[in-house]
């Protein structure tokens, strides 16, 4: 046995958020500044204190959680941006203080796991 294998082609190269809000048709609630940071991995989980355990900085964190506190772990750990599943959407709050933080914030109606197995075709993989 080599290498592993993806049953389906994946692409390669620099990838920002820019690109993943056209190919995933996201929705941009915060921080349109950001947009342009590149992407250099994936993460997804909705127990804060993994993410700040496990991702890794430059990561897109897919989650379903809303609040506030969701800002404040993507700015500890240098993410690049958090997609909201499921239809999620965020309160005033995390969303005033993702614009000040100036974490991009991105909302889709797809499933967490609808949204993991785009990004991984698109060439955004995990860690490990």
């Amino acid at each position: 046995m080599g290498g592993e294998e993806t049953p389906f082609p994946v692409q390669e190269g620099e990838m920002k958020l820019t690109k993943l809000v056209e190919e995933l048709a996201l929705k941009v609630q915060t921080a349109q500044k950001g947009l342009e940071r590149e992407v250099q991995g994936g993460y997804a989980s909705d127990l804060l204190s993994d993410v700040m355990a496990n991702s890794q900085e430059g990561d897109v964190w897919v989650t379903i959680q809303a609040h506030p506190n969701i800002v404040a772990v993507a700015t500890l750990r240098d993410l690049a941006g958090i997609i909201l599943a499921n239809d999620r959407q965020p309160d005033t709050e995390t969303l005033q203080r993702a614009e000040e933080e100036a974490v991009p914030l991105l909302c889709t109606s797809l499933p967490t796991f609808e949204v993991v197995g785009r990004l991984y075709r698109l060439g955004i993989l995990g860690h490990g």
